[in-house]
């Protein structure tokens, strides 16, 4: 069964397969228009489908249980009537039967219409001159009938009436008795056309509401595909429409815009890379070229030809360095550079603390630190360590001799961690803080000292690894050398 039940299924896919691909039906896909052929509208479709089905199903329901319960009404009251006459004539026979239906006909207001027989058939009293159909043999029948009712005017209406005739036991006799069924008709072909009417309108408006709705979507997933194209064709700068409505086009729309800002900014890092690799490179590399050449072009002597060697040796580490430091930030972009751990960050400071301490003495520089203790974060410490001695190293590297840096590890408030180097060197312009930290940036007066360009960004994409940030601002110097205040912050753990 099962092999069957696969077989079945593949052979209507199939069937569709090939009922799709009929020459008419691929005109007819053709002719739709384009937001026709949507997923939208196609789930709009469905919806509405299901919303007319709903509204369908509930109108049928409405109708019925409502006349249901208008004739469960009637026939509930005639039962009643039926009891009332069924106890006078268990009590008093046939004559007080016959009075009480008498009386029945003679009260103002009353819904009922009745009919009395004897077992001859001879009419006692009722109505009717007849009644409208032959009694039962035994038990009680019901019928529907036609019967003329008499106006003001002399004139005689045609009215509808449904009764029940019983056949009276130990007598022979019969009784009926019917009510007037002409409001309720009139109130079950109201109800019966309003659900005529209700159901196409209730199908137009979903179909319309439907049909609305697919075509905003379309024409909004259609704003999207028109953004991708202009992307693809070269207009980086193109951005998602975003309406502010807060629904999924926008979140997507917004989302989109991320995406292309930093599809936008690593191109245009990739273009400025290349030409920074290109403009760095070249100057060292030449002067390696004409220091060879020129030892070339003459005979040397052990002492100059170590010499040489030794300055080659310097130029070609610096190039070195700088390559390890761009497949280093290439990993970190990737993802690929950096395991994540709980770590003693205080542990870590102190260490490039004591390491940076004879450096800055070297260099005539007052070094001060200050460590909190027991701050753990969940980071990678070879990353760390390496970002921090980026930032403390540009400190010793750019602060005067006489000038004085400060190296800071302490809690926020917000439950962050601030890694804070001070330095009373020229500092950076707040103008060129963004620009600094991009690769192969550097500063004018930053020239002359040895340097790639890349430390500051490594040290942003460190933080950005960790979930943290870079914030460059002012030391505490006068205005004409501020000093420089980088803070790394991190997330503690």
């Amino acid at each position: 069964m099962r092999i069957l039940g696969k077989g079945i299924g593949a052979g209507w896919r199939g069937l569709g397969k090939a009922w799709s691909s009929l020459p008419f039906m691929a005109q007819i896909k053709k002719a739709m228009p384009a937001f026709a052929r949507t997923t939208t509208f196609k789930l709009t479709i469905l919806y509405s489908a299901m919303i007319g089905a709903f509204s369908g199903a509930l109108l049928v329901y409405l109708y019925y249980s409502t006349v249901y319960y208008i004739r469960a009404e009637s026939e509930n009251r005639i039962t009643v009537e039926f009891e009332q006459l069924a106890n006078a004539y268990y009590t008093g026979g046939m004559e007080r039967l016959s009075q009480s239906v008498f009386e029945r006909m003679t009260l103002s207001g009353s819904q009922f219409f009745y009919y009395l027989e004897d077992s001859s058939g001879r009419k006692i009293a009722g109505h009717f001159p007849r009644l409208p159909a032959d009694p039962p043999a035994a038990g009680m029948k019901t019928v529907y009938f036609d019967f003329e009712l008499p106006q003001a005017d002399g004139t005689n209406t045609l009215r509808p009436a449904a009764g029940r005739i019983v056949r009276l036991r130990d007598n022979g006799g019969a009784l009926m008795v019917a009510f007037d069924t002409a409001q309720q008709t009139v109130i079950v072909g109201r109800i019966r056309n309003a659900v005529y009417v209700a159901m196409p309108i209730a199908l137009i408006l979903s179909l319309a509401g439907g049909l609305v709705i697919s075509r905003g979507a379309a024409k909004r997933a259609d704003e999207l595909a028109k953004t991708t194209e202009a992307v693809m064709g070269g207009e980086l700068g193109r951005r998602m429409p975003v309406r502010g409505t807060g629904d999924e086009f926008d979140r997507l729309a917004q989302r989109l815009n991320a995406m292309l800002d930093q599809i936008q900014k690593l191109v245009e890092s990739s273009r400025h890379t290349g030409n920074a690799i290109a403009h760095d490179l070249r100057s060292p590399l030449t002067r390696l070229r004409n220091r060879l050449e020129l030892a070339l072009s003459k005979p040397l002597s052990e002492e100059a030809a170590n010499e040489t060697l030794g300055t080659t040796l310097s130029e070609v580490d610096r190039v070195l360095d700088t390559f390890n430091a761009i497949l280093r930030l290439a990993r970190l972009d990737a993802g690929s550079e950096g395991t994540l751990a709980r770590m003693d960050l205080s542990g870590l400071a102190e260490e490039l603390a004591e390491l940076f301490d004879p450096a800055c003495e070297e260099a005539s520089l007052t070094f001060k630190s200050q460590i909190a203790r027991n701050l753990v974060i969940l980071g990678d410490k070879d990353l760390i360590g390496q970002a921090l001695a980026n930032l403390l190293d540009n400190a010793v590297k750019y602060t005067p001799a006489g000038g004085a840096i400060s190296f800071t590890a302490s809690r926020t408030p917000e439950g962050m961690i601030d890694l804070t180097v001070i330095d009373s060197g020229p500092g950076i312009p707040e103008e060129a803080r963004d620009k600094v930290i991009e690769r192969f940036h550097r500063l004018d007066s930053a020239r002359t000292q040895p340097g790639s360009g890349l430390g500051l960004a490594l040290v942003e994409s460190v933080a950005e690894l960790h979930r943290g940030q870079l914030i460059l601002g002012t030391g505490n110097g006068p205005t004409e050398q501020p000093g420089l205040k980088a803070t790394l912050r991190l997330p503690r753990a």
